[in-house]
């Protein structure tokens, strides 16, 4: 990340200045941390921040990353999942010693997946808590606002590490030397969506999206993608931000259904997405419907199951791109220890909400991608060395070169590529287990 040697360094009396001023008449998100001792497996609301001996996230024995995440809300699950299979994998790292004698801390700040209190917890972790590094945020509506607090405040030399968002802001100028990205893009996800149905003879295809910047974001994948086989989408429906699986989408399902799709791609929460799964089956609207990975698919499909009396008349109109592979397939090595670390350390929410009715799961893609960012987040941190700085991030990233996490996919970094992995896959709903298994190549015109 290039530096703005011009910029003033900011006081500790001009960073307060700047919080009340960009704080000003709201009020901060609780928050807690979330300590991971190498002594048990319990997790401590105990702050090491107010001690003086942390500088720039570091103390002799701690390393701090800043999280602001949905934890409450409509797609909580989102957060809670990618943040217990990073516990997962920090767990056992701190209980081996840490890195280079130093446990990592995650400072835990939740945002509802909504760009407000995001860029409040952000400054927070950035000008107040002054977290190591930034890890591990939720969503294109946060993040993207969260982006230009990370332009402004470049001399601090603050990076955001793996994003669960496909978007392209982190991806590209302005602010793509201020992110680094683990999971392929949306418009990787759209593609490949899309030139799979066109391959089936599926030409018409339909779009069914979040009223805000992941929804355009992945709108714009789509119509690109169709582009390029010189087609259109069809039809197109939105809904808010925010939305109950409750709610009626059948206004949707009508005005697309005279659109006569023949299959629709999605881009939102789980939540809103089951609602319009399940009143598109409903509403006679049965082709194929597809979802792009942020959606949460285990949250999606619980929402289908413990609703309907036959969920497979539902689920088995599915189809959703992943850009990690199944967690299902022990025969990779990564894949073998996400599931032992999963069982053996069992994480649970976060402590601050830890009287949530919100239901884990023992495995999830989404869990699953949390634990393979915490994994690359401790090779980096090991690769800084034994006395860390901001400075020296962007160094130990780019001698990231074809390491091998144990997923079928190499791992490379440098200065004109920002993202780590480029491979996505397809799942369908095993309907007698109601899980989602892989979708081969070549089977698409068997199951569609």
């Amino acid at each position: 990340m290039k530096t703005n040697k011009n910029q003033p360094s900011l006081t500790r009396a001009s960073r307060r200045t700047v919080m009340k001023g960009v704080l000003a008449g709201s009020l901060l998100t609780p928050f807690g941390l979330v300590h991971l001792r190498a002594q048990d497996s319990q997790m401590s609301n105990s702050s090491p921040l107010t001690s003086a001996s942390h500088t720039q996230g570091i103390s002799d024995n701690e390393i701090v990353l800043g999280t602001s995440a949905a934890f409450t809300g409509p797609s909580r699950g989102l957060g809670i999942e990618l943040y217990r299979g990073a516990m997962a994998y920090f767990q056992h790292v701190n209980e081996n010693g840490g890195v280079h004698g130093r446990k990592i801390v995650l400072k835990l700040y939740d945002d509802t997946y909504n760009a407000d209190p995001a860029v409040e917890n952000t400054m927070k972790l950035m000008l107040e808590d002054q977290v190591f590094a930034l890890f591990g945020y939720v969503g294109t509506p946060t993040v993207t606002r969260v982006l230009p607090l990370l332009k402004k405040f470049q001399e601090q030399e603050f990076v955001l590490f793996f994003p669960f968002t496909g978007a392209q802001p982190q991806r590209q100028p302005p602010y793509g030397p201020f992110a680094f990205n683990l999971r392929a893009s949306y418009r990787q996800e759209t593609a490949g969506l899309v030139d799979n149905f066109v391959g089936i003879g599926r030409k018409k295809i339909g779009v069914f999206y979040q009223a805000d910047a992941y929804g355009r974001s992945g709108w714009a994948g789509v119509r690109e993608a169709l582009s390029k086989h010189h087609l259109k989408i069809v039809g197109e429906v939105t809904y808010k931000r925010g939305e109950k699986f409750t709610n009626s989408y059948e206004a949707q399902v009508e005005r697309l259904n005279r659109d006569k799709p023949e299959a629709v791609i999605c881009i939102g929460a789980y939540a809103a997405c089951a609602g319009f799964l399940r009143d598109a089956v409903d509403g006679d609207l049965k082709v194929p419907i597809a979802n792009l990975s942020f959606v949460g698919s285990e949250n999606l499909l619980k929402l289908i199951v413990d609703s309907q009396e036959d969920p497979g008349e539902y689920s088995r109109y599915l189809v959703n791109s992943q850009v990690v592979p199944s967690y299902e397939d022990l025969s990779l090595a990564g894949i073998a220890q996400y599931d032992d670390f999963m069982q053996k350390f069992n994480p649970g929410l976060p402590p601050q909400w830890a009287d949530s009715d919100y239901k884990t799961f023992d495995r999830s893609f989404v869990s699953l991608e949390g634990f393979i960012n915490a994994r690359l987040m401790t090779e980096i941190l090991q690769r800084i060395g034994p006395e860390p700085t901001r400075g020296k991030i962007e160094e130990a990233v780019f001698t990231i070169d074809n390491l091998d996490l144990g997923i079928g996919e190499m791992v490379s970094f440098n200065e004109a590529r920002r993202q780590g992995l480029d491979k996505v896959y397809y799942t369908i709903v095993d309907r007698d287990k109601n899980v989602f298994v892989p979708l081969r190549e070549g089977e698409w015109s068997k199951v569609f």
